[in-house]
């Protein structure tokens, strides 16, 4: 029975798999100075292997939970109870029960003891687990305490409890429970307080919260209590949640003062911001929990205390998912701009910009125009006094997220503009350099791979940001804005050069969503194909896909139509600015749903008649804007010149989307470079898997290769932050204080209770909202309106067959929009929370134009 109860000042931080995450914190809290800890201790996870996972009943009932849905509540509650039920009916062991005992009959037996549970997947660095367990307070009685234990040990599997796993993604299996009991503290006063603002994360910030007696129904939510704000020693605010209370507030403010230099203290033991919960009692501070605050966004590292600005990345890429290490340090090599990461997002310095009068205007005024919400916040900040530093000795600003083609905002375009054949040399050209570094790159292996791979970004990053394809750019963009401006101001209509240039040619990413149709035509006409395909894994390989189509009836041309897109698309795939995410060409089971869709609600030769209506109805458009424009004073002139733009807006706009097209090609020749070396460090035992290489950066990588050697544990780390990187939300805006600054669309021009958005593609339309979380759950019918964080050129063909579309990221150049256009979808972009207030299968009407969203009754 060795090690199954241990005193609290037995165990610290190293020792959650013994004492859980509740107990180990508890124990390290009694190695700092000044801390005060109520005494107790802790029946480890030694009691829990040998009493309840060692029980055979309870094996199958986790097997049972394990095959249930957690979709359906009713069926979830029924598993959670019949393993609690079986977890409360243990009967401890004779030597265990007299270990408790024994401790417990050092103190009287009036002796209050608050029994808690400790979880070793609780109160960690990157998952709290806050509230999921039980606790029980005021205990008392031997008999009582043992009893508690074994509820504690069933806490483990309430329905929070479960739900809050499957959400991190923990295994059932895994958990292991230890449990503290620990003597009651008779408070007159409790609460909590948080190192850093809980709100909106600002790590100089110290927040104490307090209740007359016990602190429980502070926690559990049943009391308000008061609160104070305190800054460096220094009382910022004061809230009294009864003011008229006749013992007035609950702690004098030299006491919360005194409360948060103690949480400064732990926060820096711990190296973390700390949940933090205290008593008083008979005037001295005990601290009976302290836990990392899980919810912060981590602060990008500066090299120095100054105060800095950072902006997302993701948001401009409509990417704002985790990304890898590899993908990191690519994406970096690739970008101009120079970057840093913090939650496994992207960031830019924008400090030196905003502090400077010169950089300023144009940085708000860009990222205003493609996120109003950035914009906004940086103004926020910019007013803020005595915050940004003296531009004076700074460097240079850096343009924030800038998009591959678009080069340095000082390369404006000559006068005349870029002529009209420019499209087809630039497409040549970066066609030519990829299908070089393809010749170049083949049969290359070790350090000669990476340092290849290494020199080639750097070029492709020349390539990309090239002054000429920056000035297609634009062209097409300025062509857009003044046709949007002239017509609006002469013929009072918003937006027509959304209409103007539907079906330009050129528009790589709009033609793969056309040519997914063409795939459906060619798999429509063969009910074995459509079968086969319905039972396709989205982690399908291409080459059992195609092994197996070629056996079926109809199955060749099916296999042609599938290998004739790879060829071109294959290599995209959601996340595609992450090398480390699997494309197409890999896992083409992952297009299979989108295929199927269109099967089964497009009809034959659907590509090419959507083609041929957009450039009717551009051509109407035209028609019609001249003859009304030439009606106007002067009118022959202002015709020409509206001719002249439409001519460049269908000349360039579809330019945009193909230097990060040839990029996403040119990271696919890496990857399979990069994936074959990883296996042969596989087959050599220097790497335990090849996806290991994902956790390196590129130059990491190369230290792997010419060593041989690899920190497994860092790996390990690595993967660990990746998957709980998952649960946070990237700001747009955030400091190196660790706020998170959020913006506002400030308009007082929409209806009560609409939702405020960036309208991006014009029209109205009203449907069902289909709230998606990820391509692979998108089940979309002719009618729908998807509503989503964001969108990637993956989401492309889902465009095909929606009416709308509302995401909560973007702006008025990123990939929901740029397409949204081109198909003549009205689009809503920006809309924050949008896939929270807005429920799945509600009825909505979006204006693409004014820029909002109604939810209809």
């Amino acid at each position: 029975m060795g090690g199954e109860v241990l005193g609290i000042h037995e165990v610290d931080r190293a020792m959650v798999a013994v004492a859980g995450g509740k107990g180990a914190n508890l124990g390290e809290l009694t190695r700092i100075d000044e801390v005060t800890v109520p005494p107790g201790f802790v029946v480890t996870t030694a009691a829990w292997d040998r009493v309840v996972a060692g029980s055979p009943d309870l094996a199958d009932r986790l097997a049972m939970l394990e095959r249930t849905d957690p979709g359906d509540p009713d069926a979830l509650r029924t598993s959670c109870e019949d393993v609690r039920r079986s977890i409360e009916a243990i009967v401890l062991p004779d030597d265990l029960e007299h270990e408790v005992v024994a401790r417990l009959s050092s103190d009287a037996d009036d002796v209050a003891w608050a029994v808690r549970s400790s979880g070793t997947v609780e109160d960690l660095p990157t998952a709290s687990f806050a509230g999921q367990h039980d606790s029980s307070l005021g205990v008392t009685g031997q008999a009582s305490v043992l009893r508690h234990i074994t509820r504690c040990w069933a806490s483990a599997f309430t329905e929070r409890a479960v739900a809050y796993r499957s959400r991190q993604g923990i295994d059932h299996r895994a958990v292991r429970m230890a449990v503290v009991v620990q003597r009651m503290v008779r408070a007159d006063a409790a609460g909590v307080l948080f190192t850093a603002d809980p709100v909106t994360g600002n790590r100089t910030l110290t927040t104490v919260e307090a209740v007359p007696g016990l602190g429980d129904a502070l926690v559990g939510g049943t009391a308000s209590p008061d609160s104070w704000t305190i800054h460096e020693d220094r009382l910022v605010s004061r809230t009294i949640a009864t003011p008229d209370r006749r013992d007035g507030q609950t702690i004098t403010d030299g006491r919360a003062i005194e409360l948060a230099r103690l949480g400064r203290r732990i926060e820096a033991h711990f190296g973390t911001p700390q949940d933090i919960e205290w008593c008083v009692a008979d005037g001295d501070v005990h601290v009976v929990q302290s836990r990392a605050i899980t919810t912060l966004f981590p602060v990008p590292v500066a090299s120095d205390d100054a105060s800095h600005v950072y902006v997302s990345v993701g948001h401009q890429q409509m990417m704002t998912d985790p990304m890898t290490p590899l993908g990191i340090s690519v994406w970096q090599l690739t970008s101009p701009a120079p970057m840093c990461h913090a939650g496994s997002r992207l960031f830019v310095d924008v400090t030196a910009a905003l502090s400077s009068p010169v950089a300023r205007d144009g940085l708000l005024r860009a990222l205003g125009t493609s996120d109003p919400l950035i914009g906004d916040a940086l103004r926020t900040l910019v007013a803020r006094e005595g915050f940004l530093p003296d531009a004076s000795g700074m460097p240079s600003a850096p343009s924030a997220g800038s998009r591959p083609g678009d080069g340095p905002p000082t390369d404006a375009p000559p006068a005349d503009g870029p002529s009209p054949d420019a499209v087809a040399v630039l497409i040549r050209a970066m066609a030519a350099e990829n299908a070089s570094c393809a010749r170049r790159i083949a049969g290359l292996t070790g350090t000669a791979l990476i340092d290849f791979v290494l020199d080639d970004l750097r070029a492709l990053r020349t390539t990309l940001f090239d002054p000429r394809s920056h000035q297609v750019i634009v062209a097409g963009i300025e062509a857009a804005t003044r046709l949007n401006e002239r017509l609006f101001a002469w013929l009072g209509e918003r937006n027509l050069a959304d209409t103007l240039a539907l079906s330009v040619s050129g528009n790589v990413t709009a033609e793969m969503g056309l040519a997914l149709l063409d795939v459906a035509d060619a798999i429509r006409p063969h009910p074995a194909v459509v079968a086969f395909l319905d039972g396709v894994a989205p982690d399908t390989t291409a080459a059992d896909l195609l092994e197996e189509l070629g056996t079926l009836p109809g199955g060749g041309q099916a296999r042609a139509a599938i290998e004739s897109f790879l060829d071109v698309y294959g290599v995209r795939c959601v996340g595609e600015i992450d090398i480390a995410r699997p494309r197409w060409h890999e896992r083409p089971g992952l297009l299979v749903p989108m295929i199927l869709a269109h099967v089964r609600t497009a009809e034959p030769g659907a590509a090419q008649r959507r083609s041929e209506e957009g450039r009717q109805r551009a051509r109407a458009m035209r028609e019609e804007v001249l003859t009304r424009v030439r009606r106007l004073p002067d009118g022959h002139a202002r015709a020409a010149e509206v001719d002249a733009l439409i001519g460049r807006l269908r000349a360039f706009a579809g330019y945009r989307e193909y230097p990060k097209y040839a990029m996403v090609v040119r990271y696919w020749i890496h990857r399979q470079a990069l994936l074959g070396e990883a296996d042969r460090l596989a087959a050599a035992d220097v790497i335990e898997d090849p996806d290991d290489i994902h956790f390196l950066s590129l130059q990491e990588l190369r230290d792997v290769v010419d060593t041989r050697h690899l920190d497994h544990e860092l790996v390990v780390r690595r993967r660990e932050a990746f998957r709980a990187h998952h649960a946070l939300v990237p700001p747009r805006v955030i400091t190196s204080d660790g706020e998170v600054v959020t913006g506002d669309y400030r308009r007082d021009d929409v209806p009560a209770g609409a939702l405020v958005g960036l309208g991006v593609s014009a029209g109205t339309v009203e449907g069902r909202a289909r709230v998606v979380a990820g391509i692979g759950e998108a089940d979309l019918a002719p009618g729908d309106i998807l509503v989503t964080a964001f969108t990637d050129p993956s989401w492309t063909p889902t465009f095909l067959g929606i009416d709308g579309l509302v995401t909560e990221v973007g702006g008025l150049m990123t990939h929901g929009a740029v397409i949204a256009r081109e198909y003549g979808l009205p689009a809503v972009v920006g809309v924050e929370h949008a896939t929270q207030l807005i429920r799945d299968g509600q009825r909505i009407r979006i204006h693409g134009t004014e820029g909002y969203v109604e939810i209809l009754p």
